[in-house]
């Protein structure tokens, strides 16, 4: 897979807005260079305690939470530099993923993921090592 930020989308104008105000009225810790869809969630109950590393890609209606409200848990959720979440992925609170990891289109993370992994499933299971 080639993982070049030359072969990534550019960013609309929306994605553009939704970047300044997630990284400087939220808080949240967000690399320019990450691409996020425009139709993402990223939560916005603790947005401080989310953190979006270099050249990651989120793909469309991904949901990225750092709240669990019936628990009454807010915990820091990170995606590591180099890595791709596919649509419809959910990744619960507390969540480390690290870095070159591809998290399959509609798998649900409740645990860390190490480094280069490809995970896939409900509750996402690693299935493959990336090399």
């Amino acid at each position: 897979m080639d993982r070049s930020i030359a072969n990534r989308p550019s960013k609309s104008l929306r994605q553009i807005y939704q970047y300044l105000v997630r990284r400087y009225f939220w808080g949240s810790t967000v690399a320019w260079s990450a691409w996020i869809a425009a139709t993402a969630l990223i939560d916005r109950t603790f947005p401080a305690g989310i953190e979006i590393s270099d050249r990651v890609w989120i793909g469309p209606f991904a949901l990225v939470l750092t709240h669990d409200m019936s628990r009454g848990m807010y915990l820091p959720t990170r995606i590591g530099a180099r890595s791709v979440i596919g649509a419809r992925a959910v990744i619960m609170p507390g969540v480390t993923i690290g870095e070159d990891c591809v998290v399959d289109p509609g798998a649900v993370v409740s645990r860390d993921i190490p480094s280069g992994q490809r995970v896939a499933g409900n509750p996402a299971r690693p299935w493959r090592e990336i090399a």
